[in-house]
């Protein structure tokens, strides 16, 4: 089944280009001891103005205003950070994979940006709901009361997005992009799935177990785990293929680099968010004690040798009812998810959408897949329309300035979106 993949592999050294996605290495930026202050960020992000205090709940908040405000707001839920650092607003999640500045985006079609660190790193959906109303409510109060406050989110911030949506009336609508918003507990088990898998393709490259990472493990990933992953998926590409199928997890067969970038990156969140999520919901929420594996060269042999972990059923309970979405939108959501994501797979919008549909409410959701590798892997200009068919579907109005008017090329792309994907799964 994946030999002819191998063929594209073998005979070459598969050296690993980790740039690993939008959010596992983050520059900190120290709270201010201050309620506001004024600065000027120079990182990544962009050279704009900002403003920067402290919510009630002890998370940090950063506000940009552009030179010409619309009087509309855009809310940024950020993705996973994990627990290992510190609370800040994460720098490198405030650009997208072209190096565009997300802040300055928004700022240049005349809205104001804000963002909070919340109040703590990890799987922290619940207090970063609470977290996310304390800065509307701190936007409110500097510069008065948004006439629409738009929240977009990334992955662990699509959740966030998703959640809020249908929650909080605050928010005139949603874009959540790349998040796992379809089952939670599935999402769980993917990646579950993904380090048993591994440990019995790739033995004693990791140490402690699936769910129960050492200590020693987080301490030590970048100068010896991280590359002793990429030692072992260069020597043996064959097997990371067989891996990657068995598991179901994305790669572009035509770059083998996205071999190891799957691997890495998935490794990465069982060993920074395994413990984390335990910890969270009081037990172990993955089981496979019934999985049956298939893909392999010897589906038989794999299935009676590969680790079997049984989850408390209280822990996955506990999972479902803290991080599970209820598909009841009640406003317009739209979802953007690269159809080649191997952290947060795709079918999580399939099963979102049945979600939904079940609820009478497939009006408000519309799902645009973008057929690439990757996760949270968008262009500027794919954003710009989802952010347009967000914009257009709450007020029917072209969200740059100085274009409202029907032919504009940036409305026209937003209700494009929907011809082109209507009848196709994409709604």
């Amino acid at each position: 089944m994946y030999r002819r993949l191998i063929l594209l592999i073998k005979g070459a050294f598969v050296l690993i280009v980790l740039t690993f996605l939008s959010f596992c290495s983050q520059q900190p930026v120290s709270p201010t001891s201050e309620p506001t202050s004024v600065g000027t960020i120079s990182k990544a992000a962009t050279a704009a103005d900002y403003v920067q205090g402290l919510l009630p709940g002890g998370a940090i908040y950063r506000i940009y205003m552009p030179d010409e405000w619309n009087g509309d707001l855009v809310t940024y839920a950020h993705g996973y950070v994990s627990v290992t650092e510190e609370v800040a607003i994460p720098e490198d999640q405030l650009v997208l994979p072209d190096g565009t500045s997300i802040p300055q985006m928004i700022n240049n079609m005349g809205y104001a940006f804000a963002v909070t660190s919340y109040r703590a790193n990890g799987m922290v959906t619940q207090d970063a709901l609470v977290d996310l109303t304390q800065l509307a409510d701190k936007f409110t109060d500097l510069y008065g009361r948004p006439g629409h406050n738009y929240l977009v989110g990334a992955s662990e911030g699509g959740l966030i997005t998703t959640k809020s949506i249908e929650m909080e009336d605050i928010y005139a609508g949603g874009l959540a992009v790349c998040g796992p918003i379809g089952d939670f507990v599935a999402q769980v088990n993917y990646m579950g799935d993904f380090r048993v898998l591994f440990d019995f393709y790739f033995p004693g490259i990791l140490p402690g177990s699936p769910i129960k990472i050492p200590q020693e493990v987080m301490d030590h990933w970048d100068t010896v785990y991280l590359p002793n992953i990429i030692a072992a998926v260069s020597a043996n590409p064959d097997r990371a293929i067989e891996l990657c199928i068995v598991a179901k997890a994305a790669f572009d067969p035509n770059d083998p680099e996205t071999i190891g970038q799957t691997v890495a990156g998935l490794l990465w969140y069982n060993v920074f968010a395994t413990n984390d999520l335990a910890q969270r919901v009081s037990g172990n929420p993955f089981d496979n004690t019934d999985r049956h594996y298939h893909g392999s060269d010897n589906d038989a042999y794999l299935n009676k040798n590969v680790q079997r972990i049984q989850g408390d059923a209280q822990a996955i309970a506990n999972a479902k009812a803290m991080f599970d979405t209820y598909g009841t939108p009640g406003k317009p959501l739209i979802t953007m998810h690269t159809a080649g994501d191997p952290i947060v797979p795709f079918w999580h919008e399939r099963l979102y959408r049945a979600k939904v549909s079940s609820n009478g409410q497939i009006s408000f959701y519309h799902n645009f897949p973008v057929m690439r590798y990757g996760h949270c892997n968008f262009t500027e200009d794919e954003v710009l329309k989802a952010f347009a068919a967000l914009v257009f579907q709450v007020t029917g109005e072209n969200p740059v300035r100085g274009r409202q008017h029907a032919g504009s090329p940036v409305l026209a792309a937003g209700r494009n979106l929907f011809r082109d994907y209507s009848g196709m799964g994409g709604r």
